[in-house]
């Protein structure tokens, strides 16, 4: 059981926003960071997690393992696909996820940041106390995840149009981080945001 003033800030922003460089500067900080994809993709590796996504998508998963590219292709620019893939994955993910909080405030972190994509779009805004959105102009998102992971703009848009407008993301977020500068640029609007959130490792 977290103590009463044990924080959990939910760290989210679109594609591309620059949610694992923030991430790095949260450790940095010695705050404990919780990662929700890679957490999605030790999930999908469990042979039950494998078994219902091949039962709902055929031929996604070869020889034991899931064949994510393919997977994409079912998936991103077919929202009701989404929704199931989604409906599989997410449960076990926020499982996971509940474990590893519950050991890190176990050791005593007083805050723990959970890195979720899909925090809004997921409906876990109510369980945490803040939630922190990382956010960056269209265009410099799409040219960070094309160099990044080499997909055309065409595949990146089409992720991109999956999640929550930005526009609406800030409205939710308790603080926002702007990413179109450089990293020192990010270090000093963190740590404004930290203290103003009044949060502490």
């Amino acid at each position: 059981m977290a103590p009463a003033s044990f924080k959990r800030l939910g760290l989210t922003g679109s594609i591309g926003a620059g949610k694992s460089t923030l991430a790095r500067l949260l450790r940095e900080r010695g705050f404990t960071v919780l990662d929700a994809d890679a957490q999605a993709r030790l999930a999908t590796q469990e042979p039950q997690t494998l078994h219902a996504i091949e039962t709902l998508f055929p031929g996604v998963v070869v020889g034991g393992q899931l064949d994510r590219p393919a997977l994409s292709a079912r998936v991103f620019g077919f929202p009701a696909e989404l929704a199931k893939l989604n409906a599989v994955v997410h449960p076990r993910v926020r499982a996971r996820m509940a474990e590893l909080e519950a050991a890190a405030a176990q050791a005593g972190a007083r805050t723990v940041v959970q890195d979720v994509p899909l925090l809004f779009e997921g409906g876990s805004r109510a369980l945490f106390d803040a939630v922190l959105l990382i956010d960056a102009p269209l265009e410099v998102r799409l040219s960070r995840v094309m160099g990044r992971d080499g997909l055309s703009r065409e595949a990146v848009l089409a992720r991109d149009a999956a999640q929550m407008p930005a526009e609406q993301k800030r409205r939710l977020a308790d603080a926002v981080i702007e990413n179109g500068g450089d990293e020192v640029d990010l270090a000093v609007q963190l740590e404004v945001v930290l203290r103003k959130l009044g949060l502490h490792p």
